[in-house]
C-alpha cells in the first residue's frame, strides 16, 4: 500500500461548505495534522464524522513534525493537512512538506 499526503480544504466562514471528497477524507485519513485541533474537532462535529488521530501543526513545531508525516506517508499512511481556514499552503503550517 502506498501513502499519500492529501490538502484539505476547509471552509473559511460556513462550517457547512466542505465538499462531499473533502468530508471522505477527512473520515478515512489515517492522521489529520491541523493547525489548530480544536478548530478542526469542531469541524468534525458540525459534520457528525468520528474524530480521528489528530496532531497539532502549527508554526511552533512544523520544523519538527516534517520527519514524522514523511515517515508516515512511507509507512503507507494516509496523511491529510488542514488549516484552520481554506487550503493549505504558503503560508500555512505544513508549508514545508507540501
Amino acid at each position: 500500500m502506498s501513502g499519500a499526503l492529501i490538502i484539505v480544504a476547509t471552509p473559511i466562514g460556513n462550517l457547512g461548505d466542505l465538499t462531499p471528497r473533502a468530508l471522505e477524507t477527512l473520515q478515512s485519513a489515517d492522521v489529520v495534522y491541523c493547525e489548530d485541533t480544536r478548530r478542526t474537532r469542531t469541524l468534525y462535529s458540525a459534520h457528525g464524522l468520528k474524530v480521528a488521530h489528530l496532531v497539532a501543526l502549527h508554526e511552533h513545531n512544523e520544523m519538527s513534525q516534517i520527519g514524522e508525516i514523511i515517515e508516515r506517508i512511507t509507512r503507507g499512511e494516509t496523511v491529510a493537512l488542514v488549516s484552520d481556514a481554506g487550503t493549505p499552503g504558503i503560508s500555512d503550517p505544513g508549508s514545508r512538506v507540501v
